[in-house]
């Protein structure tokens, strides 16, 4: 039927419409490409380690040095930016003082645990560690020390004590040793502070002495504040033993040689390795050339990674006074747990620390059934031209301990 103009119209306008509308749709931009995803930001994780040591008083020397120890140990590992459990982990040190009194130990280490640390380094003297470590132990919190050596700390059964040195019972056994063959001395007096690590230790030195067939003449006693020996060492001279034993720290040791000198006693002087510090060479001047001491482990310098170290921490911080390069390895081992464990929880972690067979600055570590240190080694000295300069090593295994570079497993 052909088609009426009006038809003819509306098809063409229908068409015009048609081809306008086609247009438009290929004048269409072409929708643009996705942005990537920005990644998600790595989680980072907050370790928090508690070090606890006498940062006040006449062992503050000696606290700080333990501290410098800890903190160089710490720099390096945040420097490694160590990732564990997918986190990247930063070591953050929470220094407390405990001022060497024990009741202060106990108020900073539930300040700790209140704190939710992840770990502990300390403490310093025995007679801290050994009421606090009860206190980490009921929170589960793992504890390590570098220099508290009373037996009893690891004898007690909790789970959470661990020490990276020789024990009192080697170091007193090697003490009475060398005073009855090296020194062949067969008469002794013993004078020790009263705390747990100075009469500790001087309990083991007389039962060596007694096994080694000695005679001890005299035992006296003093505390960790006192300065003047003059009464004791009065007592003592007349009795005229060949060797006087100290158990205590350097603060008092110093002076008690130089009044053992002023006074004439002819005695040797032998004490343990809370005196076995420049501190001590200090205090007690020209009266202390010739006396012994002894120290667990092996000198710095024959220390697997001990010329390292050495380096490191005079750098930095000065001096080392006597535990610091202990105080590193124990919190290199902590972390060593956690990065075994792939975690950072306490009770996670906790386990791996008895597994420890980590080659430190100062030895090859491993832990017995107790926590202690295996087949720890002790050291004995004596001050010649003003430095302590050592003597020879009873027990350890100091040829695996060269041997291999710090850090390294075996």
């Amino acid at each position: 039927m052909p088609f009426s103009r009006v038809t003819r119209m509306s098809l063409a306008v229908a068409a015009a419409l048609a081809l306008a509308a086609c247009g438009d749709k290929k004048e269409e931009p072409a929708a643009q490409a996705a942005a990537p995803a920005t990644p998600a930001a790595q989680p980072e994780v907050t370790v928090k380690l508690g070090h606890i040591a006498p940062l006040t008083g006449p062992q503050a020397h000696l606290g700080k040095d333990n501290e410098n120890g800890a903190r160089l140990a710490v720099d390096e590992l945040n420097a490694k930016g160590l990732e564990i459990g997918g986190a990247k982990v930063k070591f953050e040190l929470l220094a407390e003082d405990d001022q060497a009194d024990p009741k202060q130990g106990t108020i900073v280490a539930q300040k700790l645990v209140d704190a939710k640390v992840n770990g502990v380094i300390g403490h310093l003297n025995s007679g801290t560690t050994l009421p606090a470590s009860k206190i980490y132990a009921d929170a589960g919190i793992p504890q390590i020390s570098g220099s508290a050596t009373n037996p009893k700390y690891t004898q007690q059964g909790f789970a959470t004590a661990f020490r990276v040195m020789a024990n009192d019972v080697q170091q007193g056994h090697a003490l009475g040793e060398f005073a009855a063959q090296a020194i062949k001395a067969k008469t002794v007096a013993i004078i020790d502070d009263r705390t747990a690590y100075g009469q500790g230790l001087a309990d083991e030195f007389e039962k060596a002495v007694l096994a080694n067939g000695g005679k001890v003449l005299a035992r006296e006693f003093t505390n960790d504040k006192a300065t003047d020996f003059a009464a004791i060492l009065t007592k003592i001279k007349s009795k005229k033993p060949e060797v006087v034993f100290y158990g205590g720290m350097d603060s008092q040791g110093g002076p008690m040689v130089k009044q053992l000198k002023s006074l004439g006693l002819k005695s040797v002087f032998l004490t343990g390795d809370g005196g076995c510090t420049p501190e001590l060479i200090k205090l007690a001047g020209a009266a202390a050339e010739g006396q012994y001491c002894s120290l667990p482990g092996v000198p710095l310098e024959k220390m697997a990674g001990g010329k390292e170290f050495g380096d490191k921490f005079t750098a930095k911080y000065g001096q080392i006074q006597l535990y610091a390069p202990y105080v590193y390895d124990s919190v290199m081992v902590m972390a060593d747990a956690m990065k075994r464990a792939n975690s950072v929880e306490p009770a996670k972690y906790l386990p791996e620390i008895g597994k420890t067979e980590y080659q430190g600055v100062t030895s090859k570590i491993v832990f017995d059934g107790n926590g202690d240190l295996k087949n720890g080694a002790i050291s004995l000295y004596q001050v010649k031209d003003g430095k302590w300069e050592y003597l020879q090593t009873i027990g350890g295994d100091t040829a695996a301990d060269a041997a291999a570079p710090a850090g390294d497993k075996k």
